[in-house]
């Protein structure tokens, strides 16, 4: 049993939370789907809570205020940058509403050569770290091993063909989909040998490992890193991309208006340095705030000992589950590799849709999961095993607005908070939906491909309202 999860759950009020379902009863809601976003840490609201008082426009204000606020928010940004091992002479780290804004403000400013504009990336990615890349360079993927990891034949075989064409590597450093953690700072040492730079998405890597850009003399060192606060604990709207200051020292801004200048006359305009040039607007302080609450929480707990926590948590998981009759895991179903993982694990049941599984979850059984494709379509098709031909009749049928049997799987996520009980309490409630033993009459909705309980729908009102002092 993981021996700090009473420590850890103890730090989140806000998960014991009774959620209505479908026989009329309620039950403590379990929450499993973590790699899509977190909860808020108690302490990170303290701390929003104590800086609202002061809230304020942060940059050029004479007040108190003022004043206060953008010191906090400037401090806020050091304490990113040191979470990630940033030095600030050489990187500065730019604040937006998360890793997919991140990238693709990457993406829009990064200076791509006629001679270099090839993005190597992988099957593996989320689309935030695949799609931004498209639409400004030509993008290769390397291919992936039939367990879903990383082929790191595949990527040396690119990567030789390639080389001097080669702009940037774009990679995930952990997998939203499977867990899987490819070898970052081996993939930045051969990237940098032919001359190419290292972005790594570490959108989920960020809550359960420590992440260090390591020094530019370093030839394993990291160019840029995104990270979202919501999936660090933090969830008020605020991502943050770490790496090269020269990138951002030349040319325009990819938005420009209020913060990013230094002087505009009607016929010219100086910018400001960066990071300003690269937040237009007025920021949102309270975002990066609660995220620097966040990471001062995490480090203090010791990343070392919340990756050994949810390592049991995961391994404890894949034995249980995996006695669930029809149930297929993917990735890497041993529990024995439980610490090379993150805590993520796809699975299926034979002979049920994974939007039935994931419906049924959580109108009986009140335990959240997500089902799909999670924002990673190539991953999907890869780890099922889909030919080109049943990729292309899938992509069809949605496009005619039929996804009821689109391909995907169902996905449980680990946070700090969750325990051994949870874990029992999904094992048993799979084990019920196998053989068959749910109450619910479902539909399906053709256009989503979600199913719904027929008669039956939970009234929202009733738990939240935007009057004041609703109940």
């Amino acid at each position: 049993m993981p021996s700090h999860q009473n420590t850890y759950s103890n730090l989140f009020s806000k998960v014991n939370v009774e959620v209505p379902l479908l026989d009329g009863s309620t039950r403590r809601y379990i929450n499993f789907d973590n790699a899509a976003s977190t909860p808020p840490l108690d302490m990170v609201q303290q701390v929003v809570d104590r800086f609202m008082t002061y809230y304020s426009s942060v940059h050029r204000g004479t007040g108190f205020k003022s004043q206060l606020a953008t010191h906090a928010y400037e401090v806020a940004r050091s304490k990113v940058m040191d979470f990630v091992g940033a030095d600030p002479r050489h990187h500065t780290c730019v604040f937006g509403k998360n890793t997919t804004e991140a990238l693709n403000k990457l993406a829009r400013r990064f200076p791509f050569t006629p001679q270099r504009n090839i993005v190597l990336s992988s099957g593996m990615e989320h689309h935030s770290n695949d799609l931004p890349w498209r639409a400004v360079a030509q993008v290769i993927h390397v291919g992936l091993t039939q367990e879903g990891e990383l082929d790191e034949e595949d990527f040396d075989k690119n990567l030789n063909q390639y080389g001097n064409q080669i702009a940037l590597v774009a990679v995930t450093a952990a997998s939203n989909v499977t867990g899987f953690l490819p070898p970052i700072h081996e993939l930045a040492e051969k990237a940098h040998a032919v001359g190419a730079q290292i972005v790594v998405d570490c959108a989920q890597l960020a809550p359960h490992r420590k992440i260090n850009l390591l020094s530019f003399d370093d030839p394993r060192h990291l160019d840029y890193v995104s990270l979202s606060a919501h999936k660090l604990y933090a969830p008020y709207g605020t991502g943050a991309l770490i790496g090269h200051r020269a990138t951002f020292e030349q040319g325009e801004p990819d938005l420009t208006g209020g913060g990013t200048v230094e002087i505009v006359t009607l016929d010219d305009v100086v910018w400001s340095s960066p990071p300003d040039r690269e937040e237009a607007g007025s920021p949102n302080t309270v975002g990066a705030i609660a995220l620097a609450a966040s990471i001062q929480i995490l480090q203090d707990l010791g990343l070392e000992n919340i990756a050994t926590h949810e390592a049991e948590l995961t391994a404890y998981a894949l034995k249980r589950i995996s006695h669930v009759p029809g149930l297929e895991l993917l990735g890497d179903p041993n529990p024995e590799r439980a610490s090379n993982r993150l805590g993520v694990i796809p699975f299926s049941l034979v002979g049920l849709s994974h939007f039935l599984v994931s419906a049924i979850l959580g109108y009986e059984f009140g335990i959240g999961v997500r089902s799909g494709c999670f924002c990673a379509h190539p991953y999907i098709l890869h780890l099922l095993g889909l030919s080109a031909t049943e990729a292309r009749a899938v992509r069809n049928r949605m496009l005619s607005g039929d996804k009821s049997n689109m391909p995907g799987l169902v996905r449980i996520s680990f946070g700090l908070y969750n325990t051994i009980e949870e874990i029992d309490d999904l094992t048993a409630a799979l084990f019920q939906i196998a053989k068959g033993e749910y109450s619910g009459h479902y539909i399906q909705e053709k256009s989503s491909g979600e199913y719904r309980p027929i008669g039956w729908e939970p009234n929202f009102e009733k738990y939240f309202s935007f009057m004041p002092n609703a109940t």
